[in-house]
């Protein structure tokens, strides 16, 4: 019988893993958004390439999305890529030469933009690259997708 004291100590450590999110962004082409997972449904909108996603449940071929307002829509799960991607939703965001406030300002990103997630292990200071090639760190409150 385990102590009730490294129970709680295990179940602390194992809830982040369980209550990880499950991100993909919409792959080469764009993909219809729709209201049930048919191709019959409504079309709600198209998802342009690079576009993060986070998968709520799946059905079949189909897997249930919310966009970064908060929109739940179907696609088909093969519209979707493995790849990390994030989503600027802060006016103006900086991307920085280092992890830190005082680091070189590199660019800043206007709300909206996509950039590429480097480093999936982060939690304060993402680091991304912009479809520039630029290579640097955003504050992890100014993107969603993570």
């Amino acid at each position: 019988m385990i102590p009730s004291h490294l129970l709680a100590s295990l179940l602390l450590l194992a809830a982040p893993a369980a209550f990880a999110l499950d991100f993909k962004s919409v792959g080469a082409a764009p993909v219809v958004l729709y209201d049930t997972p048919s191709s019959k449904g409504t079309k709600m909108y198209l998802a342009p390439r690079g576009m993060p996603l986070q998968v709520v449940s799946s059905y079949g071929e189909w897997v249930k999305v919310r966009d970064a307002n908060g929109e739940l829509a179907w696609t088909e799960a093969r519209g979707l890529s493995a790849r990390r991607n994030v989503v600027v939703r802060t006016p103006g965001a900086k991307v920085f030469a280092g992890p830190e406030e005082g680091a070189q300002v590199l660019m800043t990103a206007d709300k909206g933009v996509v950039l590429e997630l480097v480093d999936p292990t982060a939690i304060t200071w993402i680091r991304v690259r912009h479809r520039d090639g630029i290579d640097g760190y955003v504050r992890s409150n100014d993107v969603w997708g993570l």
